[in-house]
């Protein structure tokens, strides 16, 4: 029997840790070393999370006491700020970093700075780390030892526009990305904002004036198109615990039949489904799977295209899309770890 990789998991006991502990645990080629919980140290994990009771049962322990010495991998789903204080010295001793945060996923240092407001502690490894979305960085991200995971609303946007743009044939700066998330995506802290009493049966946008993920889509949208790629982008919270819906208004600059267009930019992409005309998905089709389901309206008599995009959050805005990098990085079939079908209902 082959040796496992093993990984560590810092930050586990978050929605983004713990959902990728459930990934790793079913996954064939790892083992889950180690848990660090700087809040619950020394509580065994299914006590925090009933879930993994007569599965696992691993002692948490603080950042500052994890032994990195007997890991292969190291994931850092933690707030940002947190990974860039240790990926220098992990690389340096031979170890792959996934950093689920934001830390690398920017590579103008004084933009990051401003949306994220901190200085950022290892500058010189920015322009190292690989942006780890594999549907335009696959091979980049097998060569890399640090991949910065894509933030959740990037992923639903720029899988729905990075074919169009790419071939130039929308405008470059007349997109408005209208984005729901459930409330999983603002964390586990508990905030009042997010507790049912406040957020069932209430529907609201949010991060008006800009918000965090906007300056990471219009940086890659721009790397792949060739153009200043700026677009209008509000995110919504809405009463349900995962899933993002995006929908996202583009105007056509050439004719093209969107369909064709998107079936053949993504034909070999096993979790980007591209669905048939006059469908239209949903987030519960893709609840807890690594799928991005994508489809499209073309308005009559006018030159705007509609396009809706879905993810779970957690998954392919998140755990899936790091266990996912993390197969193309040791050069495993990709899709390993994540073949399980949506959860219905």
């Amino acid at each position: 029997m082959n040796k496992k990789t093993r990984v560590s998991v810092f930050g586990g006991t978050g929605y983004t840790g713990v959902e990728l502990i459930r990934l790793l645990l079913n996954h064939p080629n790892v083992e889950i070393y180690q848990i660090t919980s700087r809040n619950d140290k020394g509580k065994r994990v299914d006590e925090i999370y009933p879930s993994f009771r007569g599965v696992l049962n691993n002692i948490l322990v603080s950042p500052e006491d994890a032994d990195l010495k007997n890991v292969d991998i190291v994931f850092f789903a933690t707030p940002n700020g947190i990974a860039m204080n240790y990926a220098e010295g992990l690389i340096e001793a031979g170890k792959l970093v996934i950093d689920l945060a934001a830390d690398f996923r920017i590579k103008d240092q004084g933009i990051w700075e401003k949306w994220y407001g901190l200085e950022h502690k290892s500058p010189n490894l920015i322009n190292k780390a690989v942006y780890g979305l594999p549907e335009i960085n696959r091979d980049s991200i097998k060569k890399s030892k640090l991949v910065a995971n894509p933030g959740c609303y990037p992923t639903a946007i720029q899988l729905a526009l990075i074919p169009l743009l790419e071939k130039k044939l929308i405008s470059s700066t007349n997109i408005i990305a209208d984005a729901k998330s459930g409330i999983s995506g603002a964390g586990r802290n508990p905030e009042l904002k997010l507790l049912m009493s406040e957020a069932d049966e209430d529907f609201k946008a949010y991060g008006i004036g800009g918000h965090r993920h906007l300056p990471e889509i219009e940086q890659n949208l721009t790397y792949v198109s060739g153009e200043n790629v700026k677009l209008t982008f509000i995110p919504h919270l809405v009463p349900m615990v995962r899933g993002i819906f995006a929908t996202i208004y583009v105007e056509c600059i050439k004719n093209f039949k969107a369909k064709d267009i998107f079936e053949s930019y993504y034909k070999d992409e096993p979790f980007v489904d591209i669905m048939e005309s006059n469908i239209y998905p949903n987030t519960k089709s893709v609840r807890a799977s690594n799928f991005c389901r994508i489809s499209f309206y073309k308005e009559q008599d006018t030159n705007r295209l509609i396009i809706f995009s879905v993810i779970d959050n957690l998954m392919k805005g998140a755990a899936g899309q790091a266990v996912q990098n993390m197969n193309i990085m040791m050069d495993w079939q990709e899709t390993l770890g994540l073949s399980s079908v949506p959860i219905t209902p």
